[in-house]
């Protein structure tokens, strides 16, 4: 077990002990590359670096100028390699096409797990993700979200198909999904006003709902939006009071 803080050159050792013993010839630092191992005519070149970053992706991009079977390897890392991070990471070096070692020294030898080969990636497009995403295009009716936000309320289509719901509730009381749809509210207001999300609406009746003081308060912070709102609503076909 290693008390000091690993370098590099702690990765070599135990990477080239596993080449030999696959049957690879292994010399370090050939040609500005760390490792290279031969078995006949194969050839295979790792990088070692301390910690994953940009830099050893655009070492490792620059090696498969030479040979297809590039790996990169670093320590093994204290955090989960199973995690959200780390599934990025794999799935990024799948589609650059290199491999993954993780070298443990806090035992002793020092051991090498194969996380990833170099092997030919195919891109599957997730049909459905782009289905999702140019709907939720679709349903916004405007950007009111910068990009790169973190930690902050979005402004999603769902958001804004609530509050168009809730300042028709608010301008003209009660209403049933229908109704509300007649003010323009999106097709899919009686799933809103059913699951109720946010806890602004009320069922007062069969199929008949109301804003809650908690929905008239929270969309008190949609200003300018709301009052886009209650505009486009005052143009739309007033609903049938259907008996309220």
């Amino acid at each position: 077990m290693t008390s000091k803080k690993p370098s590099e050159t702690d990765l070599y050792a135990p990477i080239r002990d596993l080449l030999e013993q696959r049957g690879y010839e292994v010399r370090g630092e050939v040609e500005s590359c760390d490792i290279a191992a031969t078995k006949g005519d194969e050839l295979v070149v790792v990088e070692l670096k301390l910690r994953f970053s940009v830099d050893l992706l655009a070492q490792a991009c620059d090696r498969l100028r030479i040979t297809d079977s590039v790996y990169v390897a670093i320590p093994k890392p204290t955090t989960n390699v199973r995690g959200r991070k780390w599934r990025r990471s794999r799935a990024l070096l799948r589609r650059l096409e290199v491999g993954l070692l993780l070298v443990d020294l806090d035992v002793a030898p020092p051991s090498v797990e194969i996380i990833l080969h170099p092997l030919p990636y195919q891109r599957q497009r997730s049909k459905k993700r782009e289905r999702a995403m140019i709907t939720e295009m679709a349903g916004r009716s405007g950007d009111y979200n910068e990009g790169g936000s973190i930690g902050k309320e979005l402004m999603t289509a769902y958001r804004e198909a609530a509050i168009y719901i809730a300042c028709a509730l608010e301008e003209f009381g009660p209403q049933t999904a229908a109704q509300v749809r007649k003010r323009g509210a999106a097709a899919k207001a009686h799933s809103i006003l059913y699951s109720n999300f946010y806890g602004w609406f009320n069922r007062v009746a069969r199929g008949v709902y109301a804003i809650t003081p908690q929905g008239a308060e929270d969309i008190k912070r949609y200003g300018e939006f709301v009052q886009g709102v209650r505009e486009q609503q005052l143009h739309c076909a007033v609903a049938k009071p259907d008996g309220l």
